[in-house]
C-alpha cells in the first residue's frame, strides 16, 4: 500500500452519536459519521439546520449532551480540549479592526509559532490580497475580510479545514480562487469540511455530501 493510499484510508474525524440539547431544544440529534483524510465533505441544509453547530462541535467549541467527537483518535474534551492541526472559519471572521491584515495574522501566528513572517505574507497573497497593504481591516470590504479569514484558516497548513460558508461575499474570481486552493489542499492530504448554501460549490468540490435537516443527518446519493 502506497503512502497516499494509507492517508486516504485514515479516519481523521469520528462523530459518534453526538446529540446537543440547548434550552430543551435538540439542535443535533444522534449524529454519527466519519471523515477520511484527504477528502472534501460537503454539508448542506437550511439556516437553523445544525450545520454551524456541527462544525462547532467538531472544533471543540461546544460539549455534547450525549456522544463524542474524536479527531485523530483523540476524544475532544477529554484527551484534548481542542483538535490538533485544524484551520477553522466559522461564521464571520473576527479581526482587530485597527490593525492591517498582515498584523492580524501575525498576532494569531504568535500563538503557535508554526509559521514565520514570509509564510504569512505568502498565504495572504495566495488568497488574492496584498500582503504589504497598510489598509486597516476596518476599511476592508466584506470580500476582503472573507479572504483574510480563509488565509487565517490555511496559513499553518493544517491537516483539517473546517469552513462554514467560505464563499460568502466573494466575487466570481474569488470563488474560483478559493475552490482551486481547496482542491490543492485536498491533494496534499488535507481533510476538508465545507458548508455552503450554494449547491454548485458543493457538487463541484466535494467527494461526499451530507444533508442536515432539523439536526438530523443523511447522506446524499
Amino acid at each position: 500500500m502506497t503512502e497516499e493510499d494509507q492517508v486516504a484510508n485514515t479516519i481523521a474525524i469520528e462523530v459518534n452519536q453526538f446529540t446537543k440539547v440547548i434550552r430543551n431544544q435538540t439542535v443535533l440529534s444522534d449524529i454519527t459519521m466519519q471523515f477520511e483524510a484527504g477528502k472534501i465533505y460537503g454539508i448542506i441544509g437550511h439556516n437553523g439546520s445544525g450545520k454551524t453547530m456541527l462544525f462547532r462541535a467538531i472544533s471543540g467549541f461546544i460539549k455534547p449532551t450525549k456522544g463524542e467527537v474524536r479527531v485523530w483518535k483523540k476524544k475532544i474534551g477529554e484527551n484534548s480540549a481542542f483538535p490538533e492541526s485544524v484551520g477553522i472559519l466559522i461564521e464571520s471572521p473576527g479581526f482587530l479592526p485597527h490593525k492591517t491584515g498582515f498584523e492580524n495574522l501575525s498576532y494569531l501566528a504568535n500563538i503557535n509559532h508554526i509559521v514565520n513572517e514570509q509564510q504569512i505574507k505568502e498565504t495572504i497573497r495566495q488568497v488574492g490580497l496584498d500582503a504589504d497593504d497598510r489598509k486597516k481591516v476596518r476599511n476592508y470590504s466584506l470580500g476582503m475580510r472573507q479572504r483574510l479569514g480563509i488565509a487565517q484558516a490555511i496559513m499553518e497548513n493544517p491537516k483539517i479545514l473546517i469552513l462554514d460558508e467560505p464563499m460568502n461575499a466573494l466575487d466570481k474570481d474569488g470563488v474560483q480562487l478559493i475552490k482551486q486552493i481547496l482542491l490543492e489542499k485536498r491533494n496534499e492530504g488535507c481533510t476538508i469540511l465545507l458548508a455552503s448554501h450554494n449547491d454548485a460549490d458543493i457538487q463541484t468540490l466535494c467527494d461526499h455530501v451530507y444533508i442536515l435537516q432539523n439536526g438530523r443527518l443523511q447522506e446524499e446519493h
